[in-house]
């Protein structure tokens, strides 16, 4: 018998007995599907059955690692389902979408409205026969077979930097294929998902983190859709789509030049919406974005395009607005809530900034974020007509922010990064992915944080950012993709030895771990000197020409 504590219950099962097995134990019809354990930290399947004494904790669909493995299982359903359902055609699983996967199909079939009822009755065909997800280790010249097989191109070239000679690949049924990541035990846990046409594709959707019991209501987002096609057409101009291309233009010594075109193509689209700002003869521009999207760098060199258009921007803050520190809302731990804009003077900001723009005279306010209290340091500013204010924060989209000012002054811009590369065709690359390593290196050299802590305060960030954020991302007036196609193969260097610092003992280490394989499918490039000072990136490893 092996004894394990199981979310601080202590229980004695038979050695060999599977997570399943404890999982269905503990599962109740008030939990979220239990998908997963962390075993003394360490993440496993539920297929894999116990050995030692261990402390256990269950994870469900209301957690990160839950919800990435019932996405995965379920997109493993809907490939081979179009892959039974249509000849020599195969799926490109592309980016998050609407709560969900956007999916294309590559081969001879083109994809119409009418397809999703057949797709969907294959997947739950597939789903009602319970079959089983089979993990299997092969050597890599069998998983070539595989590929060339099922012609599944970017499968192949990811091969060619793998350093192990052999591959964990999954079997469901008939069909074999590799995914970064672990499965659920059987397709019978699958019960909830959708599809959506969404042309020319599809988004495969399933439950999220914040709605783990069923499939939440569909929301378009059509300006995020455009901005990540904006990203596939940047991945064509400099020929990267997925991580194989870019390991192939840095070993062939092409990373001078594609930083350069990277660069270019952010630095046109900034040019392009200084033009729209000054062609619209807005006077003020709101800027927000999730942590680590670039902010900072992003409003510098808008400001700069903006002076080459002959306008004279100016910034005002909205830190300084905080109400007093007794005034400040609670969450729901009791804590101070911060990024709640009730923790905002709304009507002192607004009443401010409407005298700014009739050209008064406003002595601004500093906060004190020691003592809690506004003070008035004699900080005046006073602008003439033809000047513009840039306002940068997390409620800048949030129309509570600048409700006493018309809509016709305004200019909303969300910035974010949405990566125009993915592992292969069935991998993709999460934009949280991105940021959270940006922001480890960030936080290490500018703020002397250890990887641990920034992992343990990622959760409160993304709390944060679904409730203050991404619900206002689509009033934007025009959304600006921070991501650069080369910054994982910079950031690598910086994050992989803050990471691998983690040790067993805290419960980031299977973050840290899953952070670590990302890393390992991208070739570094070594020199940080490639990487202009007024890159965005600089914001992350340092060397920018701007204060940040």
């Amino acid at each position: 018998m092996i004894s394990l504590t199981v979310d601080g219950v202590n229980k004695e099962y038979p050695q060999g007995t599977t997570y399943e097995i404890i999982a269905q134990e503990f599962q109740t019809a008030d939990r979220p599907l239990i998908a997963a354990v962390k075993e003394n930290n360490k993440l496993r399947q539920l297929m894999v059955p116990i050995k030692d004494k261990a402390n256990v904790e269950l994870i469900d669909l209301s957690m990160n690692d839950g919800m990435r493995i019932y996405q995965r299982s379920l997109s493993f359903v809907f490939i081979r389902a179009v892959m039974e359902l249509f000849e020599e055609t195969n799926v490109i699983v592309k980016h998050s979408l609407s709560q969900g996967l956007y999916c294309e199909f590559l081969g001879k079939h083109r994809l119409i409205n009418r397809d999703l009822s057949l797709i969907s009755q294959k997947m739950t065909a597939i789903i009602e026969s319970n079959e089983l997800f089979v993990e299997g280790l092969i050597s890599v010249s069998e998983a070539i077979e595989i590929f060339e097989r099922y012609q599944m191109n970017s499968k192949l070239n990811l091969l060619k930097y793998r350093e192990k000679d052999t591959l964990k690949i999954y079997t469901l049924g008939w069909l074999k294929d590799y995914f970064y990541g672990y499965m659920l035990p059987s397709t019978g846990y699958l019960k909830e998902f959708d599809l959506v046409y969404y042309k020319p594709g599809v988004i495969l959707r399933h439950p999220v983190e914040n709605s783990p019991y069923s499939v939440p209501k569909f929301n378009e987002h059509k300006k995020l859709f455009e901005i990540h096609s904006e990203a596939e057409k940047w991945g064509e101009i400099l020929n990267v789509g997925y991580v194989a291309n870019l390991n192939c233009k840095i070993e062939n010594g092409l990373a001078d030049e594609f930083i350069k075109i990277s660069e270019a193509l952010h630095e046109k689209k900034i040019a392009m919406i200084a033009d729209m700002i000054t062609n619209q003869k807005k006077r003020v521009i709101l800027i927000a974005g999730p942590s680590s999207s670039g902010k900072t760098t992003f409003a510098n060199r808008l400001k700069i395009q903006l002076r080459a258009n002959g306008l004279r921007p100016v910034n005002l803050s909205t830190d300084d607005y905080f109400v007093e520190r007794e005034r400040t809302p609670l969450d729901e731990k009791g804590n101070y809530d911060f990024d709640s804009i009730e923790a905002l003077d709304i009507e002192s900001f607004n009443k401010d900034l409407k005298d700014i723009l009739d050209g008064e005279k406003v002595d601004l306010p500093t906060f004190n974020f020691q003592t809690g209290h506004r003070e008035f340091n004699g900080k005046v500013i006073q602008i003439d007509e033809d000047q513009i204010v840039i306002i940068e924060g997390i409620h800048g989209l949030n129309e509570k922010l600048t409700g006493d000012l018309l809509k016709k002054d305004k200019f909303k811009i969300y910035i974010s990064a949405l990566t125009q590369l993915n592992i292969d065709s069935h991998n993709r690359i999460p934009t949280t992915d991105i940021r959270i390593i940006r922001r480890i290196v960030r936080d290490n050299n500018f703020r002397g944080h250890s990887a641990l802590k920034t992992l343990q305060m990622w959760k409160s960030v993304r709390k944060g950012e679904e409730k203050n954020i991404f619900p206002y991302q689509e009033d934007a007036d025009v959304m600006f993709n921070s991501a650069l196609v080369y910054e994982m193969a910079i950031l690598k260097k910086h994050a992989v030895p803050l990471l691998e610092d983690i040790t067993q003992d805290n419960t980031e280490y299977s973050e840290a771990r899953r952070l670590l394989k990302f890393l390992s499918y991208f070739v570094s490039i070594d020199n940080d000197e490639l990487v202009p000072r007024t890159s965005i990136l600089k914001e992350f490893i340092g060397g920018s020409s701007f204060d940040v």
